[in-house]
């Protein structure tokens, strides 16, 4: 077996994989087609119409909330939420930086979610995935 075999091989066995590149797929066609320069809700709004059109079930700004010792401490907005199961954080940014990807970890953490995308709609396009598993959590 080469190593490209063996690389898609063990992705396949990632968490949610057939979802994840399909989002992705959704993702490029956005890019592609507006390019960079807009705001995070355009890429937002544009995202979920492509997301629905391919028949996924996707909710924007759905809410989450923040517990500490059985407390609600917060309610945050996640951007896209993909079949009851992933995350999309949406950023238009000159590049990702590390607090973008500590705040789909977070959303991760406070949710039964387990797998999440962090997508750059800036100069040049950028995709994280990141896994939070809930015997984790």
């Amino acid at each position: 077996m080469n190593a490209d075999n063996r690389k898609s091989r063990r992705y396949c066995n990632y968490k949610h994989a057939s979802l994840t590149d399909l989002v992705i797929c959704c993702f490029y066609n956005v890019y592609n087609q507006l390019g960079y320069g807009f705001l995070e809700k355009v890429y937002q709004k544009a995202l979920l119409l492509e997301l629905q059109g391919k028949g996924l079930a996707a909710d924007s700004e759905y809410p989450i909330n923040v517990y500490y010792n059985g407390n609600s401490v917060g309610e945050y907005f996640v951007d896209l939420f993909v079949e009851g199961k992933l995350i999309v954080e949406i950023k238009a940014a000159k590049a990702l930086s590390i607090d973008h990807e500590a705040q789909l970890l977070n959303y991760l953490k406070a949710t039964k979610a387990e797998v999440g995308l962090l997508l750059n709609f800036g100069p040049k396009p950028e995709i994280k995935r990141k896994v939070f598993e809930n015997r984790r959590k």
